[in-house]
C-alpha cells in the first residue's frame, strides 16, 4: 500500500497537483483544533467547519485529548499560540470514538499477541510508565473533552486571553455539539 501511496505521490508533484493548496505557515483564521484521528473526520470535518488549507492548525490525536500537561499536543499548541498567532483553540471529539471504552489490558494484550515480549512491557512499568492508565480509554467523549478544554485553559503556560471551546461532532452529519 505505501508503494501505491509513493507512486500517487510522485504522479501528483509531476503534474503540480500541489498548487492549489500553496500557503503561509500561519493560519488564516488564527484557530488550531485538536480533534480525532478518527478516518471518518479526515473529509468530513474540514467540510463540516467550512475551512480550507491554510485556515486552521490541526492537530489529531487518539480521542481528541490531553493526557498529559506535558505531551506534545499541548506543546503543539503553545507553538501555535506563541509563534503561529493562534488566539483560539477548538477541541472537537466525536460520536462514536474508538478511544472510548478502550482497555489497556486488552490492548496490551493484543500488543503480546502481535510479539512485544513480557520483558519489554515491564521495562516500560520499571521505567515509571503506567500501562494501565497510558492506554486506557475514556468512559464518556464529552467529559474527556472538557476535562481537555480545561486543562489546556489552565494550563501554565497558556495565556488567559486565548480563548478555548470544547465541541462533540457528529461522525455521520458533522454537527458540532457545544459542550464547554
Amino acid at each position: 500500500m505505501i508503494d501505491d501511496i509513493l507512486k500517487y505521490n510522485r504522479e501528483f508533484v509531476a503534474t503540480k497537483g500541489y498548487e492549489k493548496f500553496i500557503t503561509s505557515k500561519y493560519p488564516d483564521k488564527k484557530i488550531a483544533i485538536v480533534t480525532c484521528m478518527d478516518t471518518r473526520l479526515i473529509e468530513l470535518l474540514p467540510a463540516a467547519l467550512g475551512i480550507k488549507n491554510g485556515d486552521v492548525k490541526i492537530i489529531k490525536n487518539a480521542g481528541a485529548t490531553i493526557t498529559n500537561p506535558f505531551d506534545s499536543t499541548m506543546r503543539s499548541l503553545l507553538v501555535a499560540v506563541y509563534e503561529l498567532g493562534v488566539n483560539e483553540i477548538m477541541v472537537i471529539g466525536h460520536s462514536g470514538c474508538g478511544v472510548q471504552g478502550m482497555n489497556a489490558a486488552d490492548m496490551l494484550r493484543i500488543m503480546r499477541e502481535r510479539g512485544v515480549s513480557r520483558e519489554h512491557i515491564d521495562l516500560m512499568r520499571h521505567c515509571g510508565i503506567d500501562l494501565d492508565s497510558w492506554l486506557h480509554g475514556f468512559d464518556d467523549s464529552a467529559e474527556a473533552i472538557r476535562e481537555t478544554v480545561d486543562l489546556i485553559s489552565h494550563h501554565p503556560l497558556m495565556v488567559e486571553d486565548v480563548n478555548v471551546a470544547g465541541y462533540i461532532m457528529n461522525s455521520e452529519t458533522g454537527l458540532l455539539t457545544p459542550i464547554c
